[in-house]
């Protein structure tokens, strides 16, 4: 799908109450050999397709692998209810076999964990979980979902709700979901920029359920009460958050989907070595900004990289 040059490798991971469950692998390498390589975590109602942001890594020397977790994108199976699990470790098992396929299969002594939005909340949780244990050299977080982006009391109800139904009706749809509007300013048919699956991405998501957001909420309380990730970590995130709106005048320059307030806010929670980058102009993904803008994350995330990840080696590879 991604064209030339990527691969896709599936990971069977047994069964749940629903059936058969898998993770996708989406591999792709530089032209050279490298011990380098990053993984990439997608957020909520969401999948790899960024391949501009492989091409980034690539040029800098790193393969790029990315995983579309389980019943998100390429992993999404008829029998299954999109993206939902009871608990964010459900997830681990997938990122620990990414992980062992880099690391010991194709002999990358280097990693840099990328997760954005979702994915940026669940790559912190599980980089806590391994510490010490040398799986990851650098955390990078895109727009990580560190709080929901509502009033405190309205964060309180819906999580109370979440909490209350989850156990007895773990797939009840609660009243809650995204806008259209963030997607349609993305997608190439409605005037954006790019060209994503439309059922693995559709623009108006899919439906908020009472477990999943239940198990969201008690991971973000994890990391309010404090992780301790032992590799440095880069945190970005867009210097505003707008409503969406039809006549937001920012719709497209601000992250209309979080606030990027409990990002700055919660980052220094993550460990003792956390940078902070805020992008004027920037959307919730911050790599689908527009050109000028995603140029400077990338500038950013270059001089990170160089600045706090194990420099290249001349080891051969394998």
């Amino acid at each position: 799908m991604l064209g030339p040059g990527y691969e896709a490798i599936e990971l069977p991971l047994g069964e749940d109450a629903e059936g058969e469950v898998v993770a996708t692998l989406v591999r792709r390498r530089g032209d050279e050999p490298s011990r380098r390589a990053v993984l990439y975590l997608h957020g909520f109602v969401d999948y790899f397709f960024q391949r501009h942001l492989a091409d980034f890594y690539v040029a800098l020397g790193y393969d790029f692998y990315a995983l579309d977790l389980r019943k998100y994108g390429r992993s999404l199976r008829p029998h299954q209810t999109p993206n939902f699990v009871r608990s964010l470790s459900e997830y681990f098992p997938e990122i620990d076999e990414a992980v062992r396929i880099v690391r010991d299969v194709d002999g990358h002594d280097t990693l840099l964990l990328n997760g954005h939005s979702t994915g940026g909340l669940i790559a912190a949780l599980w980089a806590d979980r391994v510490r010490g244990r040398g799986l990851v050299d650098g955390l990078f977080l895109n727009s990580p979902w560190f709080d929901i982006a509502e009033p405190w009391p309205m964060r309180k109800a819906g999580a109370g709700l979440a909490r209350m139904l989850g156990g007895r009706f773990p797939t009840a749809k609660l009243p809650a979901g995204v806008s259209d509007l963030y997607a349609r300013s993305l997608h190439r048919d409605h005037g954006g920029e790019w060209e994503f699956d439309l059922g693995w991405k559709p623009l108006l998501g899919f439906p908020v359920r009472a477990a999943w957001l239940d198990a969201i909420r008690r991971g973000q309380l994890r990391l309010h009460r404090g992780l301790a990730v032992d590799v440095p970590v880069l945190v970005m995130a867009s210097e505003r958050s707008v409503r969406p709106k039809p006549d937001a005048p920012d719709l497209t320059s601000a992250d209309a989907v979080l606030d990027v307030e409990h990002m700055a806010r919660y980052a220094p929670r993550l460990g003792p070595v956390v940078t902070l980058v805020r992008i004027d102009g920037g959307l919730h993904d911050l790599v689908l900004s527009a050109k000028p803008v995603r140029d400077r994350v990338f500038d950013e995330l270059t001089r990170w990289m160089r600045g706090y990840l194990p420099p290249a080696t001349n080891a051969p590879v394998g």
